[in-house]
C-alpha cells in the first residue's frame, strides 16, 4: 500500500467532499424538513427521494461504496498517524488529532445509523413512511439522543475540517492568509450545520412523530 499511498489519500480526500460531503448536506436538508415542516413534510421528502430514478444504483455507487472506502481507509490513516500535538501544541496539530478521532466516531455512528434505519428498510422491517416514527423512538431515548448528538457533531466537524484539509492538500488555498480565511469559513460551516442537525434531531421529539400523519393528495 505504501507505494500507492499518495493516490489512496487523494482519493480518500476527494470522496470526503464528492460525493460524501454532498450526501451529508442533502441528508441535513432532508432531516431539517422535520423541524421546518413537521412530520408530514419529512415523510413527503423521504418519499420524494425514494421516487428518484435509479435510487438504489445511486445509493450503492455514490453513497455506500464511497463511504465504505473513505471510512475503512480513514481508520487505517487514524491508526498509522503520528500524533505530535502533545509535543508542539499548535492549533493545527490539535485539529489533526480531532480529525482522526471524529473520523472514528463518525464511522461507528454512520454504521449504527445505517443499521437502525436504511438496513431495516431494506429488510422490510420499517417502511419509508415509518422513518419519522423510528426517529422519534430513537430521539426520545435519552441515551440514544446523547449518542446521536455526539455522532452528529463529530460527523459535521469531520466534514467541515475535512474541507480545510481538502483545500490545502489539493493546492486550492496556498499561503497562510488563504488558509486562515478558509479556517473561518469552515468553522462557520461547522456551526451552521451542527445547529441545523441538532434542531432536526430535536424536532423528532415532538409527539406528532408518534404516529403516521394524514397524507392528503
Amino acid at each position: 500500500m505504501a507505494g500507492n499511498s499518495y493516490y489512496y489519500r487523494k482519493l480518500h480526500s476527494l470522496l470526503g467532499i464528492v460525493p460524501i460531503g454532498f450526501f451529508l448536506v442533502e441528508h441535513l436538508l432532508s432531516n431539517y424538513t422535520a423541524f421546518n415542516e413537521g412530520h408530514l413534510g419529512f415523510i413527503k421528502q423521504v418519499n420524494w427521494l425514494n421516487s428518484l430514478p435509479l435510487v438504489l444504483f445511486l445509493e450503492i455507487f455514490f453513497i455506500w461504496i464511497p463511504l465504505l472506502y473513505h471510512g475503512v481507509y480513514g481508520l487505517y490513516v487514524a491508526y498509522t498517524a503520528k500524533y505530535n500535538n502533545g509535543n508542539l501544541g499548535y492549533f493545527r496539530n490539535h485539529m489533526f488529532m480531532l480529525q482522526r478521532v471524529t473520523g472514528v466516531i463518525t464511522f461507528i455512528f454512520v454504521a449504527w445509523h445505517f443499521f437502525e434505519l436504511r438496513f431495516q428498510v431494506a429488510l422490510g422491517n420499517v417502511k419509508h413512511e415509518e422513518l419519522g416514527m423510528t426517529m422519534h423512538a430513537i430521539a426520545t431515548n435519552p441515551v440514544y439522543y446523547v449518542l446521536y448528538l455526539i455522532g452528529i457533531v463529530a460527523a459535521v466537524f469531520h466534514f467541515s475540517n475535512g474541507i480545510w484539509n481538502f483545500l490545502v492538500s489539493w493546492g486550492i488555498t496556498i499561503g497562510p492568509r488563504a488558509q486562515r480565511v478558509s479556517s473561518y469559513i469552515c468553522m462557520g460551516i461547522f456551526v451552521v450545520m451542527s445547529i441545523m442537525f441538532i434542531l432536526s434531531l430535536t424536532a423528532f421529539l415532538d409527539p406528532s412523530f408518534q404516529e403516521m400523519p394524514a397524507m392528503n393528495g
